[in-house]
C-alpha cells in the first residue's frame, strides 16, 4: 500500500549520512581488528582519530537531521533543505577527512562550520515559523 509521504527531501540526507556512518563505522572497525585493540584506544593516534571522527559524527548528526525533519515538516521549501541537507553532508565529510588526516588540516574547520552553519540556520529558520 503506498501512503503519501510527509517527508519527500531529508530522508535523502538521512539515508546520505547513514551511508557515510556505517563507513565511517566500518574503519573504526577494521583497523581495531589490524592493530588487535578491542576496547579504547590502545594509544594509537590512528585509531584515536578514527574513533573521535566516529563520535563527533554522532555527536552533531544527530541534531542536524532533527532539525532538517522538522523543518521539512513545518513546510520549509525543498531549496532550503537542499542546501541545508548538502552543507551538512559535504561539511561531514570534509570534518572526517580533515580530523583523519586524510585530507588536508583546513577540511576539519570547515567541515565543522558546514555542520554547525546548518544547525544555526535551521535553528533560526525554525524559531521564525513558529513564532
Amino acid at each position: 500500500m503506498n501512503l503519501p509521504s510527509l517527508l519527500s527531501v531529508s530522508p535523502i540526507y538521512i539515508a546520505l549520512l547513514g551511508l557515510l556512518f556505517f563507513v565511517i563505522t566500518l574503519r573504526v572497525g577494521i583497523y581495531r581488528v589490524k592493530i588487535n585493540v578491542n576496547i579504547g584506544n590502545g594509544d594509537d593516534p590512528e585509531l584515536l582519530r578514527r574513533v573521535r571522527g566516529q563520535g563527533n559524527f554522532t555527536e552533531t548528526v544527530p541534531m542536524a537531521l532533527f532539525l532538517l525533519i522538522t523543518m521539512e515538516v513545518l513546510g520549509a521549501s525543498d531549496t532550503w533543505l537542499h542546501i541545508l541537507g548538502a552543507a551538512l553532508v559535504l561539511g561531514r565529510i570534509s570534518h572526517y577527512l580533515g580530523l583523519t588526516e586524510i585530507g588536508p588540516n583546513f577540511c576539519r574547520p570547515l567541515g565543522m562550520a558546514g555542520t554547525m552553519i546548518t544547525i544555526l540556520v535551521s535553528s533560526i529558520w525554525i524559531m521564525l515559523d513558529v513564532l
